[in-house]
């Protein structure tokens, strides 16, 4: 097994080795004058098992190429079987016809990879869980949610704990830590008028008192979140915390948060935080280390991925 990075996330990359106590395999990935992006294996990688850990995130294009690249370098260099590591999968949120005349881009990537070369796909907390089925190889969708529960288990008190879905359409997830919590389920139900904008219209269930747990998948300008957070206080909630898989927080998404009624956001490192986030006063990064890096170590000794959620 060897294990190699793009320019996405190193430190994550550097902490998944670490757990799998094994290097960072030697390989550059660099540009020319012209951004053109140019891979160099620098290693044997004949008839190994290679891992390519790289999140799709901004700036999402170049790190999607950089991943498409290093997947035809490890091929072309004869590896024996090449697994991408995607803690973040950009473009999943096109995952179907929005309207007319529009792309499934989701789709359109999964066969960019498969082409490319990858043999298999290990990824976390997919957007909409129908894209494994977009790719032609095999696919592990990881869940985030026993680390987010385990989080939470060491913050707060269970018993005034309320997990709520910002949507209705996050209620499934949202339920699997309710369960797994064993604590009540509220949903905040919202009208989205347009793309960006999101108006909160009414809380489903009594937050009366209650340590509020908004959980989802991504966040990214916080106009969700925050509108949500701001409806539970009024409805009656103690205090309202955030927990996301995936930071994206584009924009003056930072900032809207820091100054947001939410007492924390608790995100993972998927997405490698920026200056920015690591600053911001009521946002906290834990980590997916253990959880990618045991994942990589059962694919590579042929055993059960799914029993890790057991």
């Amino acid at each position: 097994m060897k294990v190699f990075a793009g320019n996405s996330n190193r430190h994550l990359a550097d902490a998944i080795c670490s757990y799998l106590n094994v290097p960072v395999g030697k390989a550059s990935v660099r540009r020319f004058a012209d951004q053109e992006i140019f891979v160099e294996i620098q290693e044997n990688v004949r008839g190994e098992d290679v891992f390519v850990i790289q999140s799709t995130s901004f700036p999402t294009n170049d790190h999607l190429m950089e991943l498409l690249i290093m997947i035809d370098a490890f091929r072309r260099a004869s590896a024996r079987r090449i697994t991408a590591v995607l803690p973040y999968f950009g473009y999943a949120r096109q995952d179907r016809k929005a309207g007319p005349r529009t792309p499934i881009s989701a789709k359109l990537v999964a066969n960019l990879i498969t082409e490319a070369g990858a043999d298999r796909v290990l990824t976390l907390d997919l957007h909409a869980g129908q894209i494994q089925g977009f790719f032609d190889i095999p696919t592990d969708n990881l869940y985030a949610v026993p680390i987010l529960a385990r989080d939470v288990k060491e913050n707060y008190d269970l018993n005034n704990v309320m997990v709520v879905s910002p949507d209705v359409g996050g209620v499934v997830r949202a339920r699997s830590l309710a369960k797994r919590l064993d604590c009540q389920l509220a949903i905040v139900d919202k009208r989205r008028e347009r793309a960006g904008e999101s108006e909160v219209m009414n809380v489903i269930g009594d937050v009366t008192g209650k340590d509020c747990l908004l959980i989802d998948d991504i966040v990214d300008s916080g106009g969700t979140l925050c509108n949500a957070a701001e409806a539970l206080l009024k409805n009656g909630a103690t205090s309202v915390t955030a927990y996301i898989t995936h930071g994206v927080l584009s924009g003056g998404a930072v900032t809207r948060i820091s100054s947001s009624k939410l007492k924390e956001l608790v995100i993972t490192d998927s997405i490698q935080p920026t200056t920015a986030v690591q600053s911001a006063p009521n946002i906290r990064v834990i980590s997916t280390a253990q959880l990618l890096g045991e994942a990589i170590n059962r694919t590579a000794m042929e055993s059960s991925v799914s029993s890790l959620f057991d």
